[in-house]
């Protein structure tokens, strides 16, 4: 039997009940078995589990699982990984390191005003919804593009928050030259403007196991790209609508990397035995 530290963290938020939950733990000597690990986060039962392993002064590598599969890019389980080094595991540094299988080198800085994440941007194209698609999302976007997700603009914040998709037929719906893991099931549907805000957006990853994610780093890294060539301007201050959550990200698209701005707060700490 094995005993680790246990944390759970609503990231995203400045504040308990906001943003998206994580688990976070820190492993000791490595990995055990995939199955062991989707087992446990299956067991934890929140949008993602984020399992690290220091590898050197500053450097940890870092894996995200659902509890249906393991992703190749989450942020706001990075976030809360890097929240629970700063102020649970005694790391004294200003900017943590992550080693991820498939999306390189993440960082996360700390910041007087919240923890600043840099990762990649994501490479988009121009498509349209096809007629499943929009029948599954309940209404007909006004533009869209592929990339990691299908994205899917609506023309007002009131379009994307009425929206009540499908998720069955989503989960096997994408678009042509998406690829990979992810090329089916996951959709950011979004509007420019919202209550204060640039960018109000809703993200279903029926794909991965999740009707509605209520804050997603990872889809801000295509969102931010995209943003910018509607508006023609590179900084957004976002907000991810899901009903009693929701969650502010502030997103700066430099060259090929993305700035995820947030912040996180530990709603849990214990310890998990298998």
């Amino acid at each position: 039997m094995a005993t680790v530290p246990l944390y759970q963290v609503d990231a995203f938020a400045s504040r308990p009940f906001e943003g998206n939950q994580a688990c976070v733990m820190p492993l000791q000597g490595g990995y055990p078995d995939d199955a062991t690990l989707q087992a446990i986060a299956a067991e934890n039962n929140v949008a993602e589990t984020a399992f690290l392993v220091a590898e050197g002064e500053g450097t940890w590598q870092l894996r995200w699982f659902t509890p249906a599969t393991e992703v190749p890019l989450c942020g706001h389980a990075t976030l809360a990984a890097a929240h629970v080094l700063f102020a649970h595991e005694g790391f004294a540094g200003d900017t943590v390191r992550f080693r991820t299988r498939q999306s390189g080198e993440l960082r996360v800085c700390r910041e007087a005003h919240g923890y600043v994440m840099d990762f990649p941007a994501a490479q988009v194209f121009e498509t349209r919804a096809s007629d499943e698609i929009a029948a599954a999302l309940g209404a007909r976007p006004v533009r869209a593009w592929g990339g990691p997700f299908f994205a899917a603009q609506f023309d007002t914040p009131e379009t994307v928050g009425a929206l009540s998709p499908d998720l069955a037929a989503l989960a096997g719906l994408g678009v042509s030259g998406q690829g990979g893991s992810w090329a089916c099931g996951h959709f950011g549907c979004f509007a420019l403007g919202g209550d204060g805000f640039d960018v109000t957006s809703r993200f279903f990853a029926p794909g991965s196991g999740i009707d509605e994610d209520p804050a997603t780093g990872s889809w801000h890294c295509m969102l931010a790209v995209i943003a910018d060539q509607l508006t023609g301007h590179s900084e957004h201050d976002c907000f991810q609508a899901f009903p009693g959550r929701g969650a502010r990200i502030g997103v700066r698209l430099e060259g090929e990397r993305v700035k995820l701005e947030g912040r996180a707060v530990t709603v849990i700490e214990g310890r998990f035995t298998f």
